[in-house]
């Protein structure tokens, strides 16, 4: 894929990551056939249903990315009831370089105990991550030259949604995935270079990290990693797949960003942060952060909650069971992420409007699945994307491998593997 560059000033037209989702048709082939926008009442298992409980029929849930089933756990709820008791408040209406509950700096605290650096903690991924793009673009965590910006073709839509704002204020480009020839040519045209890429992708795979830490030792490369879809399905204290692969400080060249809700089971996002003044940095100059309203109390007490468990035995047995459930799913059906330790994979059905189909059978057999269509994959290449969680049952991950089985070849005429 050919490298867009755009100098500092002028907006270019080539932002697909942004202005494509806008106008994805995809989501109306999806949202028509009743496989988005869907309604359901939470429970402990992953499953849900609608309409009163005596007469709900559960479907079993493979889309939610809590891969560890803890958005449902007794410790998280409880914490966020048990943070709103004690101060009779959600929140206060007011930004926070002003006013704090004292139960966010305890949560600062202990994360920065669990993922060894220091932490600001946001209301969500995507306002951590506005946070981080405005202060890149400005050259203030570079000292103070502005770099070439470097995105991954599939850099989180969080991440690609702020081109534009990161090109207005200096160089950009959108390089090919995981392509590591590409980054490094442009280390070497460019003084200052920041890469901008996800820890565990959300369509799957992840990125090669320690390739990617000996570029910044070559070369002073500027890593900004979103690990969203991997914090705490890794390392010994969850503190996910990019963090794990790093020395105890993450130094001056290196922001990790992260969810609070998926596999941590809470609400929020965070970045890890490897220097002093980039803390003060965002502190005093994000104004995203600055000016924001912190994350309300419900969320700094659920994610209060996880930390207990994330502290705990727990923790590695909820780990090893989602690899036991990936490892049954990879023994029923091949796909190209078979082997690797991420819990999404997806089955390719090619057609279109086979995947569509087949997805909705198979809610209507009571598995809810995700289908992903051109232009999140390419064309001709659609398919039943899943998530598998500590939570799901055996049996669950069984009847879901004989169930899509089934429907590809009445769907298709084929067997799977579809050639």
């Amino acid at each position: 894929m050919p490298q867009q560059i755009t100098d500092a000033g002028r907006l270019s037209e080539q932002y697909p990551n942004s202005v494509g989702e806008i106008q994805d048709r995809s989501y109306r082939c999806r949202q028509e056939p009743g496989l988005m926008t869907v309604h359901g009442h939470s429970t402990t298992r992953r499953a849900w249903g609608k309409g009163p409980p005596d007469s709900r029929s559960d479907v079993i849930d493979f889309v939610r990315s809590s891969y560890l089933g803890l958005d449902n756990h007794p410790a998280i709820v409880a914490g966020a009831i048990e943070a709103i008791e004690a101060h009779r408040s959600l929140h206060w209406p007011r930004g926070r370089t002003r006013l704090n509950f004292d139960l966010l700096e305890e949560l600062e605290e202990l994360l920065a105990e669990i993922f060894r650096a220091r932490i600001r903690v946001f209301s969500s991924g995507m306002l951590a991550n506005l946070s981080a793009m405005l202060v890149l673009a400005s050259g203030q965590l570079t000292g103070g030259k502005k770099p070439v910006v470097v995105f991954d073709q599939y850099a989180h839509i969080s991440l690609a949604y702020q081109k534009p704002v990161v090109a207005e204020g200096t160089r950009m480009a959108t390089i090919a995935h995981n392509d590591i020839d590409a980054l490094e040519r442009m280390c070497r045209e460019y003084p200052v270079v920041a890469y901008v890429c996800d820890g565990v992708y959300s369509v799957g795979g992840c990125s090669p990290i320690m390739k990617l830490r000996q570029l910044q030792e070559r070369y002073g490369l500027f890593l900004y990693i979103d690990d969203a879809h991997g914090i705490s399905i890794f390392g010994h204290q969850g503190e996910g797949f990019a963090r794990s692969q790093f020395p105890q400080a993450l130094g001056d060249r290196t922001i990790i960003a992260a969810s609070l809700a998926k596999g941590f089971g809470a609400s929020g996002g965070v970045l890890m942060l490897g220097a002093a003044d980039h803390e003060a940095l965002f502190r005093r100059n994000s104004i995203p952060y600055a000016l924001s309203m912190a994350p309300n109390l419900a969320a700094v007490g659920a994610a209060l909650g996880s930390c207990k468990i994330h502290c705990s035995a727990e923790l590695g047995q909820r780990q090893r069971r989602l690899a036991q459930r990936i490892d049954l799913f990879d023994r029923r059906i091949a796909t190209a992420e078979q082997g690797n330790s991420l819990p999404t994979r997806t089955i390719t059905i090619g057609s279109e409007a086979n995947a569509v189909a087949i997805a909705r059978e198979l809610l209507d057999c009571g598995f809810y699945t995700l289908v992903k269509l051109c232009p999140a994959v390419g064309r001709g290449s659609a398919g039943i994307r899943l998530r598998i969680t500590a939570q799901h049952e055996l049996r669950d991950i069984e009847q879901l491998c004989d169930s899509t089985l089934k429907q590809i070849v009445k769907t298709t005429g084929k067997p799977y593997p579809l050639r």
